[in-house]
């Protein structure tokens, strides 16, 4: 969907002005990803006016394919929404929605095509979308069903209250999150949909997914990550699509093993999250989703899969827009290969994402205070 930034801070009701940019946490991810190297479609569909035109071409240039995206040929307009520039967890949040009726609410299981959906090794979702439209829930059931041929599935548990017209996301957000393979939720999130306060109550309350990351802030994330040959769940894993509507701890990649609710063995890493000068704190959850599926499909392991995620959050939150290029692949590696000591003394501010600075310089690698 098409995002509208603040040009200041202050309520929405204060701020005279807005910049039109680009927004959506699917597309926000397959923009990520594009930018880091990856072949990448999105899937969606936009109104036939002048936003989705703009929409289109804007992701469009991140690298990525938009082939599959629908144009409406109903009338229903490309959404948008218009933000604070607060931190989307504090209270001085606010955000307006202009999505009901959109053309990406009328998506289901009728108007996509699953070949589309499927075309990638990853497939990556939201629920956002689940909550749009009944027929987008629709879709999104179907998708998250267990059968043979389904790409690795990804799924973002992204509850965002002001969207859902009922009381119902609870419930349908685990629902569709045990039908995933790949599971991301924040801790803020697990307490309020699920009133689960704890990496492993959470791991309890979804033992299908293969992986579950616990993401935690700035206190970190957990990955949960079931041992070949236990537990339940399916799944298969150079390509992702993202279907869209539109560490717990103090120490660095220490891992355990554990027993969820359905015997399964686990191996559970934590990497804390690196200290950083933000600029804008909205559009980080969705990054570290990204850097986390890049690792993925590259087959690295865990804890640099942690790494990944919080270095392409900092991208994100040293910059003011939902999407900011991620730091060179090879700039990336290089940080995430650092020992626990040097992760722990990184400091991240604007600009560092161009490697340009060396270590011990204030943008990149100067001791956290």
């Amino acid at each position: 969907m098409v995002t509208f930034l603040p040009s200041r801070p202050g309520r929405l009701a204060d701020v005279p002005a807005f910049t039109r940019t680009i927004g959506g946490a699917e597309s926000n991810v397959a923009c990520a990803l594009a930018a880091a190297g990856h072949t990448v479609r999105w899937i969606s569909r936009v109104g036939a006016d002048g936003f989705g035109d703009h929409l289109v071409e804007a992701i469009g240039a991140y690298g990525v394919d938009t082939s599959a995206v629908r144009r409406d040929a109903d009338g229903r307009p490309t959404g948008v929404y218009f933000r604070t520039a607060t931190d989307r967890s504090t209270t001085a949040h606010e955000v307006a929605y202009y999505r009901a009726g959109s053309a990406a609410s009328a998506m289901s299981p009728r108007t996509m095509d699953l070949a589309d959906l499927w075309s990638g090794r990853v497939l990556h979702l939201s629920g956002i979308t689940a909550a749009l439209s009944d027929d987008c829930l629709a879709l999104m059931r179907e998708l998250s069903e267990r059968r043979a041929g389904r790409p690795l599935l990804s799924f973002d548990v992204n509850h965002r209250p002001a969207l859902w017209r009922d009381d119902s996301g609870p419930r349908v957000l685990l629902d569709l999150a045990r039908g995933a393979d790949l599971v991301f939720v924040g801790d803020d999130e697990a307490a309020q949909l699920w009133d689960l306060h704890s990496p492993e109550a959470i791991r309890e309350a979804l033992p299908e997914p293969a992986v579950l990351v616990v993401k935690a802030g700035a206190n970190g994330a957990t990955a949960f990550v079931r041992d070949p040959g236990t537990g339940t769940g399916t799944g298969t894993g150079t390509g992702a699509a993202t279907g869209t509507g539109a560490g717990i701890g103090t120490g660095a990649g220490n891992g355990a093993g554990t027993g969820t609710a359905d015997s399964a063995v686990d191996t559970v890493t934590s990497v804390p999250a690196l200290a950083v000068d933000v600029v804008a704190p909205v559009g980080a959850g969705d990054a570290f989703a990204a850097g986390f599926l890049s690792a993925t499909l590259r087959d690295l392991p865990t804890e640099a899969r942690l790494r990944h995620g919080h270095l392409t959050a900092a991208a994100v939150l040293t910059d003011a827009g939902d999407v900011s290029a991620p730091p060179a692949r090879a700039h990336a590696d290089r940080l995430a290969a650092l020992d626990d000591a040097a992760w722990a003394g990184l400091r991240l501010g604007p600009g560092w994402t161009s490697g340009a600075v060396e270590p011990g310089q204030r943008q990149e690698a100067v001791p956290a205070s």
